[in-house]
């Protein structure tokens, strides 16, 4: 049977919202008939984002009934992917990226200043339950290292200092914009470019 913004923490008998029932449905209608198992990942996002951005026993046995697999597969792809949470995160999910190039760039005062601001240590919550912290591997923004992802934003080129601005803007609920914080244009060289400083008519390249 084809059944199918981050909210309160489960309280123990998950289900999906009318929305995210017809965003499932429409996934699972995206797989040919006997493969909704297919839509196993998908779905888990959708029910990991209602249930406070984490996914409980009740989550994933509801995902589970509705594309008709077995609850301790779903815990099997759960627990495999490190995008999902079995236990409780902050509203915003701090997501250090400790891989070679951010941790030449300084990956680790980005930690240390995160778990200083906050009051925190790893992997837990803070008392307000706006945070959370913990270290990844590499995000794939390389060329603007050092770099965070606060759920499922990117904020890049941080220094401790305007990453704990970032924190201050969250914390008060202020817009902040996402990527460079250095103010670089995407993955351009740091100072400005480098080549092509003048062009002549035409596209003709460098003057």
């Amino acid at each position: 049977m084809r059944t199918t913004s981050y909210g309160a923490p489960d309280s123990g008998d998950f289900a999906f919202d009318e929305a995210n029932r017809k965003r499932a449905e429409t996934i699972i209608a995206r797989y040919p008939e006997g493969r909704e198992q297919s839509a196993v990942i998908p779905l888990l996002d959708i029910a990991q984002r209602q249930n406070g951005g984490w996914l409980s026993d009740s989550a994933i046995a509801h995902v589970a009934a509705v594309i008709g697999m077995a609850p301790i597969r779903v815990h099997e792809v759960v627990s495999f992917y490190t995008m999902f949470y079995s236990k409780p995160v902050g509203r915003h999910l701090i997501q250090v990226c400790r891989t070679t190039p951010c941790w030449l760039r300084g990956s680790d005062e980005l930690t240390r200043a995160c778990l200083k601001k906050l009051g925190t240590r790893i992997g837990e919550v803070t008392e307000d339950g706006l945070f959370s912290v913990m270290e990844v591997e590499c995000l794939g923004a390389c060329a603007n290292a050092p770099m965070v992802q606060i759920n499922d934003d990117y904020y890049e080129d941080l220094t401790p200092e305007t990453l704990v601005r970032v924190l201050d803007a969250l914390a008060a609920g202020q817009e902040i914009g996402v990527g460079s914080q250095s103010g670089r244009q995407g993955s351009a060289p740091e100072g400005g470019a480098q080549t092509l400083l003048e062009t002549q008519p035409g596209g003709g390249g460098a003057g």
